[in-house]
């Protein structure tokens, strides 16, 4: 035991030692290599000692397995071993070759290794290793650590002569593109995962086991001499695959552990100890660059390059392994078809003739069955790169093609999302490249802004896809109207192009978008279109989640913005398109309806149709009244509840929600109980709950508090207070629950929340909830702003705060502390965070040092 716990310290001093040739600042891709490659002979030594040990000696083999097995071993990664045993010998009836093994294995780990074992005879290896392709990849990098050599030589015979390549190259391709698909297929991820994601060292490693696997190189040199690289693509991958190492090899230091996800708790650590500073690389009035933004875009542009090389080799090593199936059928005199791949006629047809780049997409989009371009025409744009300069973007046939690419009524998505990955489409739209690989700081998107802007371009197209009718019908309706969708494709693209540059992004967008329209020889009409789209793209989604849609003028001012129908149509095709393509998280049927609210009613003040609070009114009575008939109410059953609201609460709530109240709450008027019913959301997913009580100061706050300690978020609340002093307050709210629990959640929710409502007592204190990882790294300073209406009666306060459990309650208990009424609340959570508005009066907001009072302790609230 002293000699395994010297041992153990020896193996952890020389460890510490390697490793702090990685923690250097200025440490190199080959200093990386070096280390990694000592810290697996450090492995190999402690094995030997080990081995020897416990007595293994001829015929049994020590080998090396995974990662290992390349000699190549990262700070925290496991150390795969096989020990590997002639046929005949059986450790489950050989209790001494048994415990020999298992001391073996117990004492890996008392000196400090983390061993990841098998034991195995050599026909069960070759057995396994048929059966299964990941036990099969282990073993294809397998080498000697220590014991009998003549075993492993004959594993190895064995084990290559059952090889097929065909087979291990078809498995190791679905295998790529199932873990492509569970990491969303970009290299883009916020927290990619530098081993397994797109682009990641992974993609690397499976070139080398396919090539080793059908004998075509062991290295990327022998791919290079075997034709199968060039010795720029090796340069490439070389220098790509050192940012990656270097990558995983910090992020295992700065973690203490095995991590390989680029967390953001670890983004801004990992790029510190690369010497990317706060603020470098600001000049000429730029914003100042994260140091973590930095990192990431680094990451990213090596995981491009990664993801390209990638497609390019395994490409050919397919054309290598199925010679028959990639003949070529002629589509023009530029291009062939080959084995489903768009293939140029010659390596050198790009350098001949340039306009032949852009021509490739179109072809592409244009000629049905192609899947995506061959290795041929991939290697001849990946060396085409530096052709488009300035002067091919003013080129006017390469203007005229990328025309043609926009207009195709087809093939637009997958044409643009190609173009991008082959760097083609940052090259030709120099202001495009600005944003590929960059980062969005702000809790509420997902992607990086150049795959936010493809994927928004997708949303914008499946509009105008039949098959995609059902996702979002009015979206759909409004499209199949539209007579140039291009017209939304540039929008789509420019929208949000100028982002990161400070300022308002909105604006300098418009710029942009009027520079590219004037140089496409678009008609002006056209342009102003664009523009106006590109310029108000955030307008109607504020304005649909933080404005009374119920009041007039809120719908006469939007109206007047828009102008017309047609920029109507346009910005709210786009509005949705944008926020679907921000995260599968902030989309919801709630903000669906607002929008579509917002669209109705505008379309309608643009038909010269203004509004009309009575006429709206006297229409959603008679359409109450109806739905509420067809439940078998007695005449007039409505009377003792409609005779205590005003204009105001029919103006805000739609016929069916008032049919809705009128149904529950017909006998029950003014009869002093608190009565509480909830139903599935009308709308969308989630709840909709119906309180009828009483009126008091903080029943607000006792309402947020319930749910704030059932983990309901709230949606939306539309509060009104009665003539007869009674609140009716309707919250739209969302639960982790599954839908099939929802009739055992409804129940109780009625009786709890409304013993809550009638029990006087204290306020609960508020949850103090976990905050998210997200939060963490990206904070936003909370921020609130309280604006008088004309006439200084209501008051509009506006709430900007990182989300967390609870801080709606808060916020409630503020207002209920200073008597405030709350006559509307919108509740929009973007990502992470929230930006609410509450409609408020009370007699306190009439005073300056109230005010401030108020907003001071709103500030606290929302800092926790």
């Amino acid at each position: 035991m002293a000699d395994l716990q010297a041992l153990r310290a020896e193996y952890r001093s020389q460890k510490a030692l390697l490793l702090q040739g990685i923690s250097r600042t200025n440490a190199t891709g080959r200093d990386v290599h070096k280390t990694l490659a000592r810290l697996a002979q450090l492995a190999d030594g402690v094995l030997k000692r080990l081995w020897d040990k416990a007595g293994l000696n001829a015929p049994f083999a020590l080998l090396a397995v995974g990662g290992y097995g390349r000699g190549e071993l990262f700070p925290f990664s496991d150390v795969d071993v096989l020990v590997l045993l002639p046929d005949g010998y059986d450790p489950e009836t050989d209790t001494t070759l048994k415990a020999r093994i298992e001391a073996f294995i117990g004492s890996c780990w008392d000196a400090g290794l983390e061993i990841g074992s098998s034991v195995r005879t050599l026909s069960s290896c070759l057995a396994e290793s048929h059966r299964d392709v990941t036990i099969q990849t282990a073993l294809l990098e397998c080498r000697l650590v220590t014991g009998d050599a003549a075993l492993m030589q004959q594993f190895q015979a064995a084990y290559f002569a059952a090889m097929d390549p065909q087979a291990f190259f078809v498995a190791k391709t679905l295998e790529l593109r199932q873990r492509h698909t569970k990491y969303e297929n970009t290299p883009y991820s916020l927290e990619p995962n530098c081993k397994e994601s797109p682009g990641g060292l992974r993609d690397l490693q499976i070139i080398l086991w396919v090539a080793k696997a059908a004998g075509y190189g062991n290295n990327w040199n022998e791919l290079a001499a075997n034709g199968l690289a060039t010795q720029f693509e090796v340069q490439q991958i070389r220098r790509n695959e050192s940012v990656l190492v270097r990558v995983r090899a910090r992020l295992h230091l700065i973690a203490n552990r095995r991590e390989d996800r680029l967390i953001f708790d670890m983004q801004t650590a990992v790029a510190e100890s690369f010497g990317l500073g706060e603020g470098k690389g600001a000049s000429n009035g730029r914003p100042v660059v994260r140091a973590s933004e930095a990192l990431m875009k680094r990451y990213y542009w090596a995981a491009k390059a990664v993801a390209q090389l990638n497609q390019i080799l395994l490409l050919n090593i397919e054309e290598r392994l199925y010679p028959s199936t990639h003949t070529p059928h002629r589509i023009n005199d530029r291009f062939n078809e080959k084995a489903g791949m768009v293939d140029v006629v010659s390596d050198d047809l790009y350098e001949r003739e340039p306009h032949a780049i852009l021509e490739t997409f179109l072809v592409y989009q244009t000629n049905l069955g192609l899947k995506g371009l061959s290795a041929r025409t991939l290697r001849a744009l990946y060396n085409a790169r530096n052709l488009m300069d300035a002067g091919f973007r003013r080129d006017p046939v390469n203007r005229e093609t990328f025309n043609k690419i926009l207009m195709e009524p087809t093939g637009i998505t997958h044409a643009m999302r190609l173009m991008n990955q082959t760097s083609v489409l940052g090259r030709y739209l120099w202001v495009f490249r600005r944003i590929v690989g960059q980062m969005q700081h702000d809790l509420f998107h997902v992607y990086t802004v150049d795959q936010h802007i493809l994927m928004v371009l997708r949303n914008m197209r499946r509009f105008f896809i039949v098959e995609y009718a059902h996702e979002y019908p009015f979206c759909s309706q409004l499209a199949s109207g539209w007579d140039k969708p291009w017209l939304l494709y540039v929008a789509a693209l420019f929208h949000d192009i100028a982002k990161g540059r400070g300022g308002d992004h909105s604006e300098l967008g418009t710029v942009e978008v009027r520079r590219f329209c004037k140089q496409h020889g678009f008609a002006a009409e056209d342009t102003q279109l664009i523009e106006f789209v590109v310029r108000e793209h955030l307008t109607m989604s504020r304005i649909a989640q933080k404005s009374d849609l119920s009041d007039p003028q809120t719908i006469l001012d939007f109206a007047k913005r828009v102008g017309n129908e047609r920029q109507l149509t346009a910005l709210y095709l786009l509005t949705v398109a944008d926020i679907r393509g921000t995260s599968p998280k902030v989309w919801n049927a709630w903000k669906g309806k607002l929008l579509e609210d917002l669209y109705r009613l505008t379309s309608r003040a643009l038909g010269g149709h203004a509004p009309d609070p009575d006429a709206e009114v006297e229409a959603r009575k008679r359409e109450a009244l109806v739905l509420v008939n067809m439940h078998s109410l007695p005449f007039e059953a409505h009377k003792p509840l409609w005779d205590t609201l005003d204009v105001g609460y029919f103006m805000r709530h739609d016929a069916s929600d008032i049919a809705w109240h009128t149904r529950q709450l017909s006998r029950l008027v003014g009869t002093g109980k608190a009565v509480v019913r909830a139903r599935r959301s009308p709308v969308g997913e989630g709840l909709q709950v119906l309180v009828y009580t009483p009126d008091q100061s903080d029943l607000l706050a006792r309402i947020c508090g319930y749910f704030d300690q059932r983990s309901f978020s709230i949606l939306d609340a539309r509060i009104h207070t009665a003539r007869n002093g009674y609140a009716l307050d309707t919250f739209q709210v969302i639960t982790s629950a599954a839908p099939e629990e929802y009739r055992e959640i409804t129940s109780l929710l009625e009786n709890d929340l409304a013993k809550v409502i009638t029990v006087a007592g204290p306020l609960p204190a508020p949850s103090r909830g976990r905050v998210s990882r997200r939060v963490k790294s990206f904070p936003i300073a909370p921020r609130v702003t309280l604006t008088p209406d004309e006439k200084g009666q209501r008051w509009l306060l506006n709430v900007s705060a990182s989300d967390r459990v609870g801080l709606l309650y808060n916020i409630a208990l503020v207002l209920a502390r200073h008597h405030l009424n709350l006559q509307l609340a919108k509740v929009a959570t973007l990502g992470e965070r929230v930006e609410d508005t509450f409609l408020i009066d009370g007699p306190e907001l009439q005073s300056n040092r109230k005010q401030i009072e108020i907003e001071t302790e709103l500030l606290e609230a929302l800092s926790g």
